[in-house]
């Protein structure tokens, strides 16, 4: 098959055009190729597992248009193949990793269909092993024996069976919830009185509210979206994206709520919202999640994404009397170094990237939206029982003035090169001017804090881990600050002729 296999990665995912519908985009993941993708697991699968008999794969998708079809492919190339299938329909990301380790399922491998919040046209595929989500590399070698074609059909067909594995997930998180709020007034339904807004953008979010918040007493009345279109006709499935957050905020002060609940497509990514319809996001959804998990392990290191502001690093550090430690872009790099840490033996449980990526030691290291609002409305409990509100954990989180992302496109056919030489003269030039000071220890791009007259806050210039953008993060402690730091920095721009300047200029 004359065919790019290698366009479909994307770090340590796959992801591609499944549908005609925008503009220039072909699509390059059609049933045949996923097919192929089924054959090449299940082969890559077989390799690692060389002394089992039979591999198990559990298979789900998320609220896609194209999700049907190319499930019935991946898994009809699985049984073709030899395996045991499990069809678990409907659902979430991180409940198809709990496939691997939940018995009786113990799958060997779960592959999920999503593009997380990507536009309705594309899909994709994350796959797991009981070890967590495969690796980058993993994925090189999963294309290269689709590439190969070096597979071929068992004699002996494998079994399939359908399994509504998303309510043997949400029963997990019902016990946890019962446990760790331990009513007792209500042990059974102990979320009754308290009245929460679900917005699952209408991706496969929807079964939180009504397969666990409701079960638990909850009033989930006001919720938004719940039913699963791949359409998406509402809004973008995307915590981070503004009219997302402005639509659930505005559903939680309309209806009085005392807490707000946001995913993403497929569930391994959340944000919340106060009683008063103020979004927990970014920042403040980090601070948030580090108070509760220090609560449980005092003095931890708490490790992050590149772009957390200073005055979270002020509360992880000073307020908690944690340990942040600030890290690379990319929830798998976040994730990896946590798990890095603990094996040098300095304590680490909570991994979490300001896009709403979080995962925790206790739950295997796994970035579960769902698991982290659970630990967020079993904290809401337990608080308002002592008459206090969730936000009380983060009050002293200091809140820039200002903060604003440019996402500047390279021009040049080697944008990785080109862009790390732009980092790469910006750090010269800040070593240099008076006021602006390099951050220690960073470990991604050119990170300065920057103190003059009228203005301070920091900035920070790394390259993107896929595309041909050099993304700038300025947050100021003053109005006007961003401004200022940004016409600054423009001039320094203006020397690369390779740099598209709009996103700056047009600021």
């Amino acid at each position: 098959m004359d065919f790019n296999w290698k366009q479909l990665q994307n770090g340590s995912d796959i992801r591609g055009v499944a549908l005609t519908g925008i503009a220039g985009q072909e699509v390059n993941l059609d049933t045949n190729i996923v097919a192929q993708l089924g054959k090449a697991f299940y082969h890559w699968l077989k390799q690692k597992y060389s002394d089992t008999k039979t591999i198990k794969v559990a298979v789900g998708m998320d609220s896609r248009l194209s999700g049907p079809n190319l499930k019935a492919a991946f898994i009809e190339a699985l049984v073709n193949s030899g395996a045991e299938v499990l069809d678990c329909g409907m659902a979430s990301t991180p409940a198809m990793f709990m496939t691997t380790v939940t018995e009786p399922y113990l799958a060997h491998g779960a592959v999920m269909l999503t593009a997380s919040h990507l536009p309705f046209n594309r899909n994709g595929l994350k796959f797991f092993t009981p070890q967590g989500g495969l690796e980058k590399q993993d994925i090189t070698d999963i294309l290269t024996i689709a590439e190969n074609g070096d597979t071929t059909d068992s004699d002996n067909k494998g079994t399939l069976s359908e399994v509504d594995f998303i309510d043997v997930y949400s029963e997990l998180l019902l016990e946890k919830i019962r446990k760790e709020v331990n009513s007792k007034e209500n042990y059974d339904k102990p979320l009754t009185g308290f009245k929460l807004t679900v917005d699952a953008g209408n991706g496969a979010g929807g079964f939180y509210a009504h397969r666990v918040l409701e079960v638990l007493g909850a009033d989930v009345s006001s919720s938004q979206f719940l039913e699963p279109d791949g359409r998406f006709p509402n809004h973008v499935p995307n915590p981070e994206d503004g009219i997302a957050m402005k639509s659930i905020c505005d559903a939680v002060k309309a209806n009085n709520s005392d807490l707000g609940i946001i995913f993403d497509t497929d569930v391994d990514r959340a944000a919340i919202v106060d009683e008063k319809g103020n979004p927990i996001n970014r920042n403040e959804l980090v601070a948030l999640s580090a108070a509760i998990v220090n609560e449980e392990h005092p003095g931890a290191t708490v490790v992050t994404d590149s772009i957390t502001s200073d005055g979270l690093a002020w509360f992880i550090n000073e307020e908690l009397k944690a340990r942040h430690h600030r890290f690379k872009r990319g929830y798998k790099n976040v994730i990896n170094e946590a798990i890095r840490l603990n094996e040098q033996g300095e304590e680490s449980w909570l991994a979490i990237e300001t896009s709403g990526h979080a995962a925790l030691k206790e739950n295997y290291f796994l970035d579960d939206g769902a698991y982290l609002v659970t630990k967020c409305i079993i904290k809401m409990a337990q608080l308002k029982a002592d008459g206090k509100s969730l936000t009380s954990l983060i009050e002293k989180l200091p809140v820039p003035a200002e903060s604003k992302e440019f996402r500047i496109n390279i021009k040049a056919a080697d944008f990785k090169a080109y862009g790390e030489k732009v980092i790469s003269e910006l750090g010269h030039l800040a070593a240099s001017r008076s006021g602006w000071e390099l951050a220690p220890n960073n470990y991604e791009g050119v990170r300065v804090s920057i103190s003059t007259k009228g203005t301070k806050g920091w900035f920070l210039l790394r390259l993107s881990l896929h595309d041909p953008v050099i993304p700038l993060n300025i947050e100021s402690n003053n109005e006007g600050g961003v401004e200022q730091i940004a016409c600054q920095l423009l001039s320094f721009f203006e020397n690369f002729s390779e740099l598209d300047l709009q996103s700056l200029i047009n600021r």
